[in-house]
Formats: C-alpha cells, structure tokens, sequence
C-alpha cells in the first residue's frame, strides 16, 4: 500500500466508514494474528490480542495522525497488547540481563556454532524441528523475541520494527543479533545430533 493510497485510506477510516474498517481487518488480521502468537505462544490469548487491538485501534483512529503506515500502528498495538498479557498472567522468569554489555562481533562470542550445511530441508522442516523452534523462540527474553518475530518471522523492515517497538534502528539491530545468537545456542544441541547422524549415513 502506497503512501498515498494509505493517507486516503486513512481519510476514509477515519470517516467511520464501516466497509473501509472491515477491509482494513481483512487485509491485516492475517499478519497481527500470526505476530500476535509468536509473541505469545498460544492461540487463544493471540484470538484476544487480535480482539482488542481492532477494539483499540476502532476507538484511537479519530485521533491517528498517520505518523506511521497502519500496519505500522496496528502492530504496535498488538505488540503492546501481547507484551501486556505476558506480564499479567506470567511470573517473570529470572533471565540473563538483556542490557549486560554486548560485543557485537559473533567471532568473539565463544560459541561453538553447529555447521546446518548438511543437514537436509526436510529435517528443518519437520514438525518436530519446527516445535522446537517455537519452544526455542518462546524462551527468549520479552525484548529479544519481539524483535525477532517482528524482523525474522514476519518480515519487517528494520525501521517498521524499530516503529512498531519505539525504539531507535540501532537498538533494533542489536537485540536481533542477540536473539539470533540465543537462538543459535539453543538450536545447536539438538541440530549438532541430526547432524552427527547425517553425517554418519
């Protein structure tokens, strides 16, 4: 969606034209609902995300001054909505300091990374691997795993991000290579096994 076409969207959501409303939640609700459950990890919370952010977004649009695109502004909503609901119904986990001091460089992080080069797709693909992937993502820290959902899982630009989150471009870029390097360390135990087996066929 253009920027013109979005800014004459907009005009007429704003309007209160119901039909403009309803392509706008069919046009999106796919994308909000997907982030909404790999932020959260459960489909029925990520249904009350979605709910509520349409809900939100309903009442806030008179005062929407088009700063951002709409799905720009929809995710930040939901994000904020899926990040509520975290904190309300689970006891924070005890998690290593996501502001500790960072070396940027992957070289000198001491990590041990697993060579995924000969394992096969379809291992990457199966329903297993895929449920692990979720767990591993699950785990992250709040900070962390949004930024990944939103960059790596659901395609976002780095700036659309560092807007959805509010935060600077910067800081977007760091907390996704940390989520890439936790990620990383998660996965390398149980992909170094399938490897090993792989390589011994």
């Amino acid at each position: 969606m253009s920027e013109k076409v979005d800014s004459d969207f907009l005009v007429t959501l704003q309007s209160g034209d119901r039909q403009a409303f309803a392509k706008l939640v069919e046009e999106t609700s796919t994308q909000i609902y997907r982030t909404a459950r790999q932020i959260l990890g459960d489909e029925q919370d990520a249904e009350d995300v979605l709910q509520e952010t349409y809900m939100k977004a309903l009442k806030a649009l008179p005062t929407f001054e088009g700063r951002s695109s709409i799905s720009t502004w929809l995710h930040r909503i939901a994000v904020n909505e899926a990040l509520m609901l975290i904190r309300k119904r689970k006891t924070p986990m005890v998690s290593v300091d996501d502001n500790m001091p960072f070396d940027s460089d992957e070289e000198s992080s001491g990590m041990e990374i697993v060579d995924f080069c000969c394992l096969p797709e379809k291992e990457l693909l199966t329903s297993e691997s895929r449920q692990f992937m979720d767990q591993a993502v699950q785990r992250l820290p709040e900070t962390l795993k949004t930024v990944f959902v939103l960059r790596d899982l659901e395609g976002l630009s780095i700036q659309e991000t560092a807007d959805v989150m509010q935060i600077t471009e910067n800081n977007v870029k760091t907390r996704l290579l940390r989520a890439r390097l936790r990620l990383r360390q998660e996965l390398a135990g149980y992909y170094a096994e399938k490897v090993e087996k792989e390589k011994s066929k």
